[in-house]
């Protein structure tokens, strides 16, 4: 039997905080408090679908800590959804927060169904008929929880969660800040939609960048022309892999449901989409082999793997397959605990997913900010800001008797829009993360993997919300 099939996801996270726990100075009290799972609502509710039978769908809602208000966490949609696998994604999305220091507590909800196998409409109900009942139950609201998109959920169904809410709150005038990965034209942010994969690729430069850890992994320092192989070419996927291609990256596999695309040389990533968005396959794209050998992405000669699919993809039955001497875990779990310890033994470098995907939360963030502030990035400053800069160019003119270019004058005082602004504030997020990380790895004498530095400094700053935030009488 596989590691994934006798250990449940929860316990699998239970047994990071634990390995972990060993190394942070924190109240036995208190670090069991951390590791509860707080409360969870177990949903059914009936539609009427197309055909006019009824039918009754079954959710969750996980709220792992509120350490930290709201609670935060997206809302997936899959057929083989579960409550353990909620419980576990609700506990990384606390460790998650805590690690890029974004002030929310975890919390995850899962809807049980295939939403191909579902009109629009039906869809439609079952998300605003969702909401209903997480109004009632008080797990939702600015303050309380904020869902967000996850697996098979987007800005569709995040625009009809919150009109449903708003339509429950009428004299809540933040009741856009409900739920986060809106479309822009109501309450959403530029930038949301690709910021998990961009985060990722962040985090990827990033870990390229240290010596000690290429050195550990057998590689040159830095990303530029290091192979990538992908699984997974979702939001996640499809970002991870466009910018890490733009950062100098080369992505040589994209794998996929229906089959797997090579190109030793490199693959057009947004050539490969469009392919994908017109034809709904992988298949027949033009300047790559195709094989229905999917699963081959994790046996790939590729300097680093990312698998951005579903979690468990990676286990004790088929690690040793892996021939990449880096993974950066882009989704949620898929390198299970005990395969982890294992290919850590064998000198491949994981950047786990409590770091590493972290980019979606913290662009909720800044989505949830600007909802509350009822003003968008940059509105305020931005001609100021352009104002000084122009005075600053002007001074130099009139000092050097030189007129400065207009070409580099745009270059050098360029006022960021909301998305570039939100992708500055992305990456400060995710290199101050991986410093941290770095530092409490140093702290160890570089003994420890990076998921467990990661775990060490969520539970320190989260038993330091407990233990300063007034939770005990």
């Amino acid at each position: 039997m596989s590691d994934n099939e006798s250990l449940k996801f929860f316990k699998q996270v239970e047994d990071y905080v634990e390995k972990a726990s060993k190394y942070v100075d924190c109240d036995p009290g208190v670090l069991k408090q951390i590791r509860q799972n707080n409360s969870i609502v177990h949903i059914n509710f009936p539609i009427k679908r197309d055909d006019g039978t009824v039918e009754v769908i079954e959710a969750w809602r996980s709220q792992h800590s509120q350490h930290r208000t709201p609670c935060k966490g997206g809302i997936r949609f899959a057929p083989i959804a579960n409550e353990d696998e909620v419980k576990a994604l609700a506990a990384l999305m606390s460790y998650k927060c805590a690690i890029v220091e974004v002030p929310f507590g975890g919390a995850k909800g899962a809807v049980k169904i295939d939403p191909k196998k579902y009109s629009d409409s039906e869809m439609e109900k079952i998300c605003r008929r969702l909401t209903h009942e997480l109004h009632s139950k008080n797990f939702i609201g600015p303050g309380i929880d904020v869902p967000a998109p996850d697996y098979g959920s987007g800005a569709r169904e995040m625009a009809w969660i919150a009109d449903t809410f708003r339509s429950l709150s009428h004299y809540d005038l933040n009741a856009a800040a409900c739920v986060t990965g809106k479309p822009v034209t109501q309450g959403g942010i530029r930038g949301r939609t690709e910021a998990t994969g961009l985060g990722v690729a962040y985090g990827i430069r990033e870990a390229c960048n240290k010596e000690k850890l290429m050195k550990f992994a057998g590689l040159e320092i830095g990303l530029k022309g290091k192979t990538v192989a992908v699984q997974g070419f979702g939001n996640v996927g499809y970002h991870s892999a466009l910018f890490l291609s733009r950062m100098g990256a080369k992505v040589t596999a994209i794998s996929e449901f229906e089959g797997m695309v090579i190109n030793p040389d490199g693959l057009d990533i947004e050539a490969l989409f469009n392919h994908r968005q017109e034809k709904k396959t992988l298949k027949g794209f033009k300047g790559a082999e195709f094989t229905e050998a999917r699963d081959d992405v994790f046996s790939l000669e590729c300097d680093i793997l990312v698998p951005a699919a579903l979690e468990s993809q990676i286990r004790l039955d088929n690690f040793k397959v892996v021939k990449a001497k880096v993974i950066a875990e882009a989704a949620n779990g898929p390198v299970t605990s005990m395969a982890s310890e294992e290919l850590f033994k064998k000198g491949i470098l994981i950047l786990p997913d409590v770091f590493l995907n972290a980019g979606g939360v913290t662009v909720s963030y800044f989505e949830w900010v600007k909802n509350l502030a009822h003003i968008r990035f940059g509105r305020i400053d931005k001609r100021f800001d352009q104002g000084s800069f122009d005075n600053v160019v002007s001074l130099i003119s009139e000092f050097t008797g030189k007129d400065v270019p207009m070409d580099i004058k745009d270059k050098y005082t360029q006022q960021g829009n909301e998305s570039e602004l939100v992708a500055s504030g992305l990456e400060e997020t995710m290199i101050t993360a991986f410093d941290q990380i770095m530092e409490t790895m140093e702290k160890h004498k570089f003994e420890l993997d990076l998921r467990t530095a990661a775990f060490i400094n969520a539970i320190n700053k989260i038993s330091l919300s407990y233990e300063e935030g007034g939770f005990f009488p």
